[in-house]
Order: structure tokens, then C-alpha cells, then sequence
């Protein structure tokens, strides 16, 4: 019996976490089509201004500040599969509502847009639930040493999941109708909620109700949330690194609705090339992500001080990275624009999946079981700075335009407040401190209350 118990404290195998992953691909489908393709089609196709999906998007952004109570949810029920469960059938059923609202506008406006509304609030509590849950499981199951490669992979398969989808479901929209829209999205939350089922199917143990219901009981002594929050937030690093993860995800963010206009009206790319100008963004995040996994992975033995040198390196590179955007702009139209957003992507990719790494291993420290709780903090300031970044980046652009005459002198005035965000997160990171693998493993070691708890449940832990 104690020999099950500590073949489950070595944490998931990498089969279980690909599995995991295949979850958080499903939910880049879903989240894809309604953030990208509706926001498209009303503004293309319906004519409307920019604004409305604009603030449709927002909503599903801000109703992610629930995210701690969510973990908290799930701290308290001990399981996390239910609420990974819960929350893709409401990210699907908010995904087809989106998209219903959507078709409906023409016709009936305001019904349209209520409905839209609905769903587009249904999103946001949906990949709430099931993000946050599922980092919040791979804090507490998988091993140290893994996972920051485990954060690079989840995060890689979500955008296997925004590509795949993209690519696939652009093939069936067209051309385009209502009935196209509402049967393209109904078939991906469908094919999304069935991924999902199959997926987590066997990864928590099945004896881990009643087990992790009491020891979560113990640890957290039946408080309340706001309590639960408050001895959170009074955690130094705990604190320290939500500030640093708002900060540094606002500068990541704001850079999003910005850079192929200017690529435009500064360097004159065509709508096809800034659009290839993404791509080649989205190639260097991958390198970004890759060489911070298999950095990790090879010298475990340093893998936190490697965990925390992405972290600083990558919100230094990628400040440097936007202060050549600034001055390429503003001095030379030959400039390198390729070369410069792919440094920009790599570093932003490095610096992302390492925050993420380090998200899964500070979930898991302290003394009281907090891994939901904490997920859905820092899961929280993320989502508030992506709404936030996207929206601020571009009314800079507006309101410095209005005042300059210059393009150049108005987008590089923005991406050099970027960069100097990105200089403060570097700055913050210093004060973030990440134990040791050894360390870890160590506190993960099965307790004799934990063995004996295992040995009254049902065939032990598995």
C-alpha cells in the first residue's frame, strides 16, 4: 500500500500530461473562434464597429476575475476533474451562444447582442474552470523537475489548438452564412467537450474524493474564502509574484492590436505580410518555448535558477526587443522588421512559459494545500492585464496619433513604455524565489497521516 502511495507522489507521467494538454488544445478551439472569427465577422461581414466585439471580448476577460474563487472551489472538493469537466461544457455552451447572438444581430440587433453578451460571459467562466483547475492539478501532481517542460508543452498545444482550429474551421466558413457559423462552432464545442471526457478520464485517482477532501479540510480548517485569500495575499512571494505576472503579462499584452498596423503605416506591409509578419511572431514564441523546456529538462539540477533567468532574460530581451521596434521605426525604413519581431517572439515565448513554470511550482509551496486558490489569483491578474493591454495599447496609439503626425513617433512611443514595463517585471523577478527540485521533492513526500489516510480509502491511491 505504501509502495501505490509513492508511485503516485512521483507525480504524472508525460502521457498524462500530453493528455492534459489535449484539453487545453480543445479550449484554444473554442476560445479561438469566438475571440478571432466573431470578432472578424462583426466587423467584416456585419459592418459594426470595431467596439462592439471589442467589449464583447473584454467580458470574457474581466469575469475572470473569478478565477481564485474557482480554485478555491476546487481546493475545498479536493477534485479537480469535475470542475475541468464543468468548465468546457460551459465554454462550449457559451461558445454556440456567442456565435447564435452573432447570426442573430442582422435581424434582431439587440437580442443579438444580448445573447452574444451571454455567451461571450459564459467563455470567460468556462476557461476560468478549466484553466485554472488544470494548472492547479499539474501544480499538485506533477514532479518538480517537470514542470516547467510540462507548462511549455500545455501552453504549445493550446496554440496547436488556435492554429489547427483557425485553419480548419476558416476552410468550412466558407463561404460564409449564419448556418456555417452556428454549425462550425457547434461541431468544434462538441468535439472540444468529447476530447475533454476522454482525455482526464483515470488521471486523478478515483479514491482522491474522500482522501484529498480531508486533507484539504485539515489544512484549510474550513475558512471562508475571503480568509482563504487574505492568508494568501500575506504571503510574500505570493504577492510579489501576482504583481509581477499583472505587470509583466499588461506589457506581453499590449503589444497585440498594434504591431501589424504598424507594421502598415510605418514599413508599408501589405495586409498579406503583416499578416505573415504574425506568423513569424508566433515561430519565435515557439523557439522561445521550446529552448526553455529542453533547458530545464537537461540540467535539472539548476532548473530553478534556469526557471528564474528565463523569467528576467526574457522581460529583458523583450524589452530590448521593443526599443529596436522604436528605433527602426523612427530611423530606417529598411529596417529588419522580421528579424526584430522574432527576437520579440522568442523572447516573449521564453519569458511566458517560464512564468508559467513558475506559477506550477509556487502553487504547490507553503504549508497549507492552496494550489487552486493560488492558480486562480495569479490566473486572475493574467486575464485583467490581457484585458487591459490590448485596450490601452491601442487608445495610446489613438491618443498620441491625435496629437503627432508621425505614425512612427506615435507606435514608438508605445512600444517603449512596453519595453519599460518589461524592464519594472525584470526588476520584480529578482524578488522571486523558487526552491530547489530537491527541495520540492522532498516536501512532496507522503506523510504517515497521508499513507494512513490512503491505506483507509478504497484500494489505496493509485
Amino acid at each position: 500500500m505504501i509502495s501505490n502511495v509513492s508511485a503516485h507522489w512521483a507525480g504524472l507521467s508525460w502521457w498524462h500530461i500530453i493528455r492534459l494538454g489535449l484539453i487545453q488544445t480543445a479550449l484554444g478551439g473554442i476560445v479561438v473562434l469566438t475571440t478571432s472569427t466573431l470578432n472578424r465577422i462583426m466587423v467584416v461581414e456585419l459592418a459594426l464597429a470595431a467596439t462592439i466585439p471589442g467589449f464583447l471580448v473584454t467580458i470574457h476577460h474581466v469575469v475572470q476575475l473569478a478565477r481564485p474563487r474557482i480554485g478555491y472551489g476546487s481546493d475545498v472538493g479536493g477534485r479537480r476533474t469535475p470542475w475541468i469537466i464543468g468548465g468546457m461544457a460551459i465554454l462550449g455552451v457559451g461558445g454556440v451562444l456567442a456565435a447564435l447572438g452573432t447570426t442573430l444581430i442582422p435581424s434582431q440587433h439587440w437580442l443579438g447582442l444580448g445573447v452574444s453578451a451571454l455567451g461571450f460571459f459564459a467563455i470567460g467562466v468556462g476557461t476560468g474552470a478549466t484553466g485554472t483547475s488544470l494548472l492547479a492539478l499539474l501544480a499538485k501532481q506533477v514532479a518538480p523537475e517537470r514542470k516547467p517542460a510540462a507548462a511549455a508543452l500545455v501552453w504549445f498545444m493550446m496554440i496547436i489548438g488556435f492554429a489547427v482550429t483557425a485553419s480548419i474551421a476558416g476552410h468550412f466558413l466558407d463561404p460564409y452564412s449564419p448556418e456555417r457559423l452556428l454549425a462550425v462552432t457547434t461541431t468544434v464545442s462538441a468535439l472540444a467537450m468529447m476530447i475533454t471526457l476522454v482525455a482526464i478520464r483515470g488521471i486523478e485517482p478515483r479514491d482522491s474524493t474522500g482522501t484529498n477532501t480531508a486533507l484539504v479540510e485539515a489544512a484549510i480548517e474550513k475558512h471562508a474564502f475571503r480568509t482563504a485569500l487574505l492568508e494568501v495575499w500575506q504571503d510574500p512571494q505570493a504577492r510579489v509574484f501576482t504583481v509581477f505576472v499583472f505587470v509583466s503579462m499588461l506589457a506581453y499584452s499590449a503589444q497585440d492590436l498594434i504591431l501589424e498596423p504598424f507594421a502598415g503605416l510605418v514599413f508599408g506591409r501589405t495586409p498579406g505580410e503583416s499578416t505573415q509578419l504574425a506568423g513569424v511572431q508566433h515561430g519565435g514564441v515557439l523557439l522561445g518555448m521550446t529552448a526553455m523546456a529542453i533547458s530545464t529538462l537537461l540540467f535539472k539540477s539548476r532548473g530553478a535558477a534556469l526557471l528564474r533567468l528565463w523569467i528576467r532574460g526574457g522581460c529583458l530581451l523583450s524589452a530590448v526587443a521593443l526599443f529596436l521596434l522604436c528605433w527602426g521605426g523612427l530611423t530606417s525604413p529598411t529596417w529588419s522588421l522580421e528579424a526584430n519581431v522574432f527576437l520579440l517572439g522568442t523572447a516573449n515565448g521564453g519569458f511566458a512559459v517560464a512564468a508559467i513554470g513558475a506559477m506550477m511550482v509556487l502553487a504547490s509551496a507553503g504549508q497549507k494545500k492552496r494550489e487552486g486558490i493560488r492558480m486562480g489569483l495569479w490566473g486572475a491578474a493574467q486575464a485583467i492585464a490581457f484585458a487591459l493591454g490590448g485596450f490601452l495599447g491601442a487608445v495610446a496609439v489613438d491618443v498620441t496619433s491625435y496629437w503627432l503626425n508621425d505614425p512612427a513617433i506615435s507606435y514608438g512611443l508605445v512600444f517603449a513604455c512596453e519595453g519599460v514595463l518589461f524592464v519594472v517585471a525584470a526588476s520584480m523577478a529578482r524578488h522571486i524565489h523558487i526552491a530547489n527540485w530537491g527541495g520540492e521533492q522532498q516536501n512532496q513526500l507522503p506523510s504517515f497521516g497521508d499513507i494512513a489516510l490512503a491505506e483507509a480509502g478504497e484500494g489505496g491511491i493509485r
